[in-house]
């Protein structure tokens, strides 16, 4: 990713407070790996947009309805 390259407005997170990996590497509710999860927070901004585009093109975050 390019310096100059503006990134889109996101939430400080992708977490709906819908968690799960009980089953799986994979939360339920966000779509981030339990990795991505633990690391979230000390992730640089770019990081982050690509995990953000992953989740949003597999259909996450979820949020019980």
């Amino acid at each position: 990713m390019k310096k100059a390259e503006k990134l889109p407005e996101r939430p400080d997170t992708p977490c709906v407070a819908v968690c799960s990996t009980t089953f799986d590497e994979i939360c339920r509710g966000c779509g981030r790996s339990v990795v991505e999860v633990a690391h979230w927070v000390s992730m640089a901004p770019a990081d982050k947009e690509r995990v953000w585009k992953r989740i949003l093109a597999e259909g996450y975050p979820r949020r019980n309805k």
